[in-house]
């Protein structure tokens, strides 16, 4: 008997055998694959969120939209079909594959990769000037255009509070939301309601000749949804023009709002602007007691307003003091006290105490200001030039 040399390896006695080793996968999917299912990841993760696939619609977030569109060509990508059953436990893929089908018919494979962001293999490619490269469908470009380069906004923390107060002014009557129409210009500082969003224009780039030869400009533009872009301020005019629900927010005019010749439902012959001082015992009240105040607006009698206080917690369940008071004539109420809290929305205090019934509260309207600020706000709400004017904590005076 032939005795196989010990020294073969297992692979060279199975070959002296005649048994063929299957060939093994070298490496794991290739970059396209790993963008497709990237791309249906987020898709998921949408549905997961949201309860239903991503939809079309020029009132929907631009996300959704762009996620619709992406949906679409995966729909009529055989090869996505494959590659992403295992994972398509909605059934996104097979829901609308005649539609996106018939939508999405004129694109080849590496076209409708090129709508997913996905570029073709660069081997398959090679130099050849006949295959087309990133080929996109209107729709798409239309968003591309529109999203720009938007992308998370690392510092929104800085501009949370300016959308806070822009909503709160809004309610207040201090800004008005008008059709975008009316006025198409767009400035460092402005603030615009596009897609259901709040809009603000944080910087304006210099300024550059558009390819029709009109003036145009980079923006840093962020919303209310955390993102930002810097897109074209064209772009950005384009589509609030497109988006019928489109709004430009008006600047503040206090002079106008609460002193306008035309009197609207609200206004009122005469008001007192009082400020009160809390008799609390909380530890934070008696430690800055001296600069804690409650500002607000009554038509009638303050005695009369404060007279419960001990017993509402809007008045943090304790007596209060009032420390002064300012008589106006010819006032909106709401409108006032709107801006008298913008003007002190920095330096207002976080506070939690318990109510009557054991719950937690936080009462506002109470600011960590000295007397003498307010003072300063009464007298240039009353001589006009108070417009745009806000409370720097770290200074203690008004600005602007």
């Amino acid at each position: 008997m032939v005795r196989p040399n010990e020294n073969l390896s297992d692979d060279e006695l199975l070959d002296a055998l005649g048994v063929e080793i299957p060939a093994q996968q070298t490496g794991g999917r290739t970059p396209r694959e790993e963008r497709i299912i990237a791309g249906f990841e987020d898709i998921l993760r949408f549905y997961e969120t949201h309860g239903h696939a991503p939809r079309h619609g020029e009132t929907l977030d631009i996300f959704e939209r762009l996620y619709a569109t992406r949906l679409d060509c995966l729909r009529a990508l055989p090869e996505a079909h494959d590659l992403l059953r295992s994972m398509d436990t909605y059934g996104l893929l097979d829901n609308g594959t005649d539609v996106a089908q018939t939508k999405l018919e004129a694109l080849d494979d590496d076209a409708l990769l090129a709508e997913l962001g996905a570029e073709a293999d660069a081997e398959k490619e090679g130099n050849d000037v006949t295959v087309l490269r990133h080929v996109r469908s209107p729709e798409a470009r239309r968003l591309a255009e529109e999203i720009a380069s938007r992308t998370p906004c690392k510092a929104f923390a800085q501009f949370k509070p300016l959308f806070e107060q822009v909503e709160s002014e809004l309610k207040a009557g201090l800004r008005q939301a008008r059709t975008f129409a009316q006025n198409a210009s767009i400035d460092e500082g402005d603030f615009f309601v596009l897609g259901g969003q709040f809009v603000y224009v944080a910087e304006v780039g210099e300024g550059m000749k558009a390819s029709n030869g009109e003036n145009d400009a980079r923006l840093r533009v962020i919303y209310s949804n955390e993102t930002e872009s810097n897109l074209l301020r064209r772009s950005l005019q384009r589509a609030l023009y497109k988006d019928d629900a489109g709004r430009r927010i008006t600047g503040i005019s206090a002079t106008k709002s609460l002193f306008g010749e035309q009197w609207e439902a609200g206004d009122i012959e005469s008001g007192t602007i009082y400020v009160l001082r809390s008799q609390s015992e909380h530890p934070y009240v008696v430690e800055h007691r001296e600069l804690i105040h409650k500002i607000g607006v009554t038509g009638g009698k303050v005695e009369t307003r404060i007279a419960n206080a001990a017993h509402e917690s809007t008045y943090l369940l304790a007596d209060v003091e009032v420390v002064a008071t300012y008589k106006l004539s010819h006032i909106n109420r709401v409108k006032l006290e709107g801006l008298l809290h913008r003007i002190f929305a920095a330096a207002q205090i976080d506070i939690t105490i318990p109510d009557r019934f054991g719950h937690s509260v936080s009462p506002k309207e109470w600011y960590l200001v000295p007397l003498s600020a307010i003072d300063e706000a009464v007298q240039r709400i009353r001589d006009g030039s108070i417009t745009d004017a806000i409370y720097d904590p770290k200074t203690a005076r008004l600005l602007g």
